[in-house]
């Protein structure tokens, strides 16, 4: 109990509060209508299953890559949305248009030439087999 007394009065100090603050990630608030690549990733024995959202963004509009160990998802992503009266003047139009991208970085390498991807329903669906361990060699010293 001693302890998480000293942890408290720690959190509660505000010169380890303003240290804390320089160390937390930082993330900028975005306008709630752009695009954002949220990741599940998943890894079981023998692959890692990845499900990305990526909600109105048309199939052709996807690239994914991988580098080894290293998965590379990019999209261009259009949004439109238009406000209109009951006498078809628009009250207000809004629109976006670019890229995103993810990357990010799995524990084992993948073995890309069994990779499958699927989109359905605004889901990125990765299956990626991973690559079957090389063993190391113990040299003889002579």
């Amino acid at each position: 109990m001693n302890n998480l007394r000293s942890t408290d009065q720690a959190f509660n100090d505000p010169f380890e509060s303003m240290f804390r603050g320089f160390l937390a990630p930082m993330r900028f608030e975005k306008n709630g209508d752009a695009l954002d690549i949220r990741v599940d990733v998943v890894e079981k024995d023998d692959a890692f299953k990845v499900h990305a959202d990526l909600p109105g963004v048309k199939k052709e509009d996807i690239n994914v890559r991988i580098d080894g160990n290293r998965v590379h998802i990019d999209a261009e992503a259009r949004r439109e949305k238009d406000v209109k009266e009951k006498d078809g003047k628009v009250v207000r139009s809004e629109r976006y248009y670019g890229t995103v991208s993810r990357v990010f970085t799995l524990p084992q390498e993948v073995d890309d030439t069994k990779a499958v991807a699927k989109y359905e329903d605004g889901v990125l669906t990765l299956d990626l087999p991973k690559k079957a361990s090389t063993t190391s060699k113990k040299l003889a010293i002579q």
